[in-house]
Parts: C-alpha cells; structure tokens; sequence
C-alpha cells in the first residue's frame, strides 16, 4: 500500500494550558511527516487572532500550515487584510470556508458562499495559495438535495479551488459514491477524505448530531453498549477506523485528513496501524 498524504486538523486553544498541549502533540504528530497541518476558524471569524497565532507559530516551527478562513460575518477588507498577513508570512496553503453565522449575529457578511471566497482569493492572490474546500459526502445539512450539494462543490472547484477535503464520515461507500458523482459532474480536483478518531462517544454523538455526520447503527448501538469504559471505546474506535482507513487507501483515496482535535495519541496509533509509521 502506498503511503498517502497525511493532513492534521487543529483548533485554536483557548488557554496558555492549550497552546503547551498543542504543541506537545504538534511535536509527536510532526513525526508522521504530515503533508500540513491546518487550523480551524471559529464561527464569524470568532478565533481569527488565536487562528492567526497559530499558524504562524507552526510555520515558524518550520511546518507547512494552512489556516480556515471563512466568509461568514467578514468584509472583502477583512478577507484582503488577512490574506496580505498569510501572504507576508510565507503561507502557501488556505482552508476556504463558508463558516457558520453565530448565534445572535444577524449579517452574513459581504460574501455569502465558499465559492465567492475563493473567487475572491483568487482575484486578490493569482496563484500563490493552494486552496482547499470543504464537502461532504452524506450531504451536507443545510443543502436542499444532494445535486445541490454537488453543484455547490462545483461553482469551488470552477472558482478556483484546488482540492477538497471531506467533512468526517463512517461508511466508505458514501465516499466513493460522492467521488463517482464528482467525477461524473466534471470536477477533477483531489478529495480527500476527513477522518474522526473515536476517542469518546458523547462527544462523537455531539458532533455528529450538529454537523450531520451519520454514526452507523451497528457503530452507535456498540459505542452505546460500552458505557462509561473509555478504554474499550478507545479500542473500538481504533480497530473501525483503521479499518474505515485501509478501505479508503485501497479504494484510491488520495490521502486522509485526520481531525485531531489537539490530541496526538489516536491519529498516531491508526497511521501506525497502516503500517505508514
């Protein structure tokens, strides 16, 4: 099996606590030589200094980083501003997002969709960054069908976008199934597809609830069966997605984008698992 390219999600932390663990699991991850790592953006640009930190402090580190930036509650100014600093800072790679409004915030901002913002960054940029975007094989929950979200995909990848990387899923047929219809639709671009450890099940349950990620039955009713002992969750979870990993690499996924959320220990053991550590 060939080694496939390897990208590692981290959010923002809060705290100087946060950022110590981070980089602790920065260090132990870096070892996998990840292809990037990215760095989320909270809904409305609610992280877009912490984000900026971030990134910086991993390119610093001497690591190739891409930060999320989304449209959502953002002006071209703002937008323009923050590309100039990526730009500045030797960034080559970007996570263009459409983002979430937060909850009591009533404007969307000047820009309203994904594709808009890669257009925009193209205009502003040429070619200098590589830009990633988001899709999602069992659908996305906000779109009104399928073909829709297809077509959404689409108007990225004609915009610009030069590869995409999929919101987290369980059942690899819904991949290939996505990538056959992306083919068929005329979009050519890599996609790649996201990856969620199961390190808890209430947290998986709560993340998968909020952003439509199916838990299959069997999956959910085992998880469910084990209760509170973390460690045969823990187990579980590595055997089924390291098993869900090896089918995607079979099957010609391009690489895996794990979400790590700032913990090193489980994308660790399932690379491991692959025999590509």
């Amino acid at each position: 099996m060939n080694v496939p390219e390897l990208s590692i999600e981290f959010f923002p932390p809060q705290t100087l606590e946060g950022m110590e663990k981070l980089r602790a699991a920065r260090s132990q991850l870096a070892q996998l030589k990840p292809a990037f790592f990215s760095c989320t953006f909270g809904a409305g640009g609610s992280t877009r200094d912490r984000t900026l930190e971030t990134v910086l402090e991993m390119q610093a580190e001497g690591h190739v980083a891409a930060p999320h930036l989304s449209c959502i509650g953002s002006t071209r100014e703002n937008v323009r501003a923050m590309l100039a600093q990526y730009r500045a800072a030797g960034i080559r790679r970007i996570v263009a997002l459409r983002g979430d409004l937060p909850s009591g915030m009533a404007q969307a901002g000047e820009l309203h969709y994904a594709n808009e913002l890669v257009e925009f960054i193209r205009v502003e940029t040429g070619d200098w960054f590589h830009i990633e975007v988001a899709v999602y094989p069992e659908v996305h929950p906000q779109a009104k069908s399928a073909r829709d979200d297809l077509l959404n995909f689409k108007r990225k990848a004609d915009a610009g976008a030069n590869s995409a990387i999929t919101q987290y899923f369980f059942n690899a047929d819904a991949y290939f199934h996505f990538v056959d219809a992306a083919r068929a639709a005329g979009i050519s671009v890599p996609i790649v597809p996201g990856i969620m450890p199961i390190a808890s099940f209430s947290k998986l349950a709560r993340f998968s609830d909020a952003c439509g990620a199916e838990i299959p039955r069997w999956m959910r009713k085992r998880l469910e069966g084990y209760g509170d002992d973390s460690a045969a969750i823990r187990a579980f979870g590595l055997d089924a997605v390291t098993e869900l990993c090896a089918r995607l690499i079979e099957g010609g996924a391009p690489g895996l984008h794990f979400y790590a959320l700032n913990q090193a220990g489980l994308t660790t053991a399932i690379w491991q698992r692959l025999g590509f550590a």
